[in-house]
């Protein structure tokens, strides 16, 4: 599959979406400002996909970093494509609309390309992203997201955003939107964990199958933050096999694990926030993977989670009790 940089995939809802994208999550060690430099210096080098959510709390920085290189002249706003996600707190269907317009007015856009749902799992709603009981366990809230999805749809009706999906959510709970009655809109994609040690197979297919594009996060690994991944789980950018097809294409592992997900079909985002590294991640376009090197990539699914999420495993709607 030749691919150019500027390549992007068709949606089921007719809307294009660029096969490569910077994340822009940080640990909250990092200052607010890397995010913006990281997003500045992503454009310049030919990235049109930003990642972003309102969990990562720098959506503001983020938009500035867009703004600039729009006003510079750069980029268009047409050639960006922005993701927003929905946070937990806000799956109640009267409170999706005000969630997207705090993120549009964070990032100082008339609209967003994509918003999606960023979890199936619905958290009390409140001022608290997560809010604890005296347990220290986080207050669940009853919430049936095949009325989040009725309000998603009325955001793109109502032109702030011009396509809707979901995140982390496993193949039940697609179904579940999927067969809604009176479903005016099929979610764009499923942005979930895919790397070489959880690749997706299973879920992938099924999304193939249903026109849903598969959006993978930590597809070089993962952060390592201490609260949420174990540190003693391997190193995805260090296994040997995808070191010697790295070497063999005179490339960096990173690449590989990138340009694996784009030959599969899947939309890639890459989180970087080294000026050298973002350089690195997007040159991805000019090389191929053979099919044997395809199906040794294949070969090292452990079917590995990094994020597994395990202190919500009470919660209705966990979704990563399922097979996939």
């Amino acid at each position: 599959m030749a691919l150019s940089s500027s390549h992007r995939v068709t949606m089921n809802d007719g809307n294009t979406i660029p096969v490569l994208g910077l994340g822009t999550y940080a640990p909250r060690s990092v200052p607010k400002s890397e995010g913006e430099m990281a997003t500045k210096v992503a454009i310049e080098v030919g990235f049109r996909h930003i990642d972003g959510a309102f969990l990562y709390e720098n959506e503001k920085e983020v938009g500035q970093a867009i703004r600039a290189k729009i006003a510079d002249g750069t980029v268009t706003r047409k050639d960006i494509f922005y993701t927003g996600k929905l946070w937990n707190t806000y799956h109640r269907p009267e409170l999706v609309r005000p969630a997207l317009e705090e993120t549009l007015k964070n990032l100082q856009l008339d609209y967003i390309d994509l918003y999606i749902i960023h979890c199936p799992m619905s958290f009390k709603p409140g001022k608290d992203m997560f809010p604890f009981d005296e347990n220290q366990k986080v207050i669940s809230d009853s919430v049936d997201l095949r009325d989040t999805w009725e309000a998603m749809e009325k955001c793109k009706d109502a032109g702030l955003v011009k396509s809707i999906g979901v995140s982390n959510f496993n193949r039940r709970q697609l179904e579940m939107i999927l067969n809604k009655r009176g479903l005016k809109y099929k979610p764009v994609c499923n942005q979930v964990e895919c790397h070489p040690y959880l690749n997706q197979s299973k879920l992938l297919e099924f999304c193939k199958s249903n026109d849903i594009i598969l959006v993978a996060y930590s597809a070089l690994g993962t952060h390592r933050e201490a609260a949420w991944v174990d540190q003693n789980s391997p190193l995805v950018l260090e296994d040997p096999v995808l070191g010697a097809i790295a070497k063999k294409h005179n490339r960096t592992p990173a690449q590989v694990a990138i340009r694996y997900q784009i030959q599969r079909g899947v939309v890639v985002l890459a989180k970087s926030f080294t000026e050298k590294r973002i350089k690195e991640n997007f040159q991805v376009f000019d090389f191929q993977l053979t099919p044997e090197d395809m199906k040794a990539i294949d070969g090292l699914n452990k079917n590995l989670r990094y994020l597994t999420f395990n202190q919500f495993q009470d919660i209705p709607n966990y979704p990563f009790n399922d097979e996939y």
